[in-house]
């Protein structure tokens, strides 16, 4: 690919829900080390740099362990609950910048609690950002399972619902398509980093739809079923 590209791999420490799960493992594995391999075999594709962004000396020991460089350390401010992760990868592309003396033109974002993805699913996504120049983000979805044309609802004031969009359509076919994001792939032009508040959907904004399974880690029980899935050969993590 013609750009450089930086590649962040942000896992913060604290995490409320499942402490501990960027380094949890999945069928003998720490979940980083399934990342760490994509973003590596990435990098060596195209030329690009890997940086990994993390509060915790436990997830820098283990990214040390996969080969990651653990140079960078993200800072307390950028840890918390109310950090958005576009504002902690803005600081880990500048970081990257002057550390090693180069601008990069766009940041790939590969989130550890969303692993099920190939290195041609990264290229594609990274190629829909490169090959529209107007565009300032692309990211992965899934197709949704639910349409808020069709199939979802709200309350209204009153107490009673109302299908979210509008509710004219009959069938969930006929229903415009909507898709998940599931987390996986994020794919940033510099500009689009450095304004007040990143985003990383904006009104320039383009998807990339994976045409396999991709969920994201949130519940214990989503770890027990991505250990299945990886242990019987269902899905393979592999580069």
């Amino acid at each position: 690919m013609n750009a450089n590209i930086l590649i962040t791999i942000c896992a913060r420490g604290g995490s409320k829900g499942i402490p501990g799960k960027n380094i949890r493992q999945i069928a003998g594995r720490p979940l980083l080390a399934y990342t760490a391999d994509m973003a590596l075999a990435f990098a060596r594709s195209c030329g690009a740099t890997v940086i990994l962004s993390t509060d915790s000396e436990a997830i820098l020991e283990a990214g040390r362990a996969c080969g990651l460089p653990t140079d960078y350390v993200r800072p307390d401010f950028l840890a918390d609950d109310t950090c958005g992760k576009p504002d902690a990868i803005r600081h880990a592309l500048l970081f990257a910048e002057q550390r090693d003396g180069r601008r990069y033109d766009v940041v790939v974002d590969l989130d550890v609690t969303s692993p099920i993805r190939t290195l041609d699913d990264i290229r594609s996504c990274c190629r829909l950002l490169l090959d529209d120049e107007q565009a300032l983000t692309t990211f992965s979805v899934s197709p949704a399972a639910r349409n808020p044309y069709f199939n979802m609802v709200e309350l209204k004031p009153d107490g009673y619902c109302k299908v979210v969009l509008g509710g004219v359509y009959t069938t969930r076919q006929s229903a415009p398509p909507v898709y998940d994001m599931n987390a996986s792939i994020y794919a940033y032009r510099r500009e689009s980093l450095l304004g007040e508040h990143p985003r990383a959907v904006t009104d320039r904004s383009k998807v990339f739809v994976m045409d396999h399974i991709c969920f994201d880690l949130d519940e214990p029980a989503d770890f027990d079923y991505m250990t299945y899935l990886v242990e019987t050969g269902k899905i393979d993590l592999r580069p």
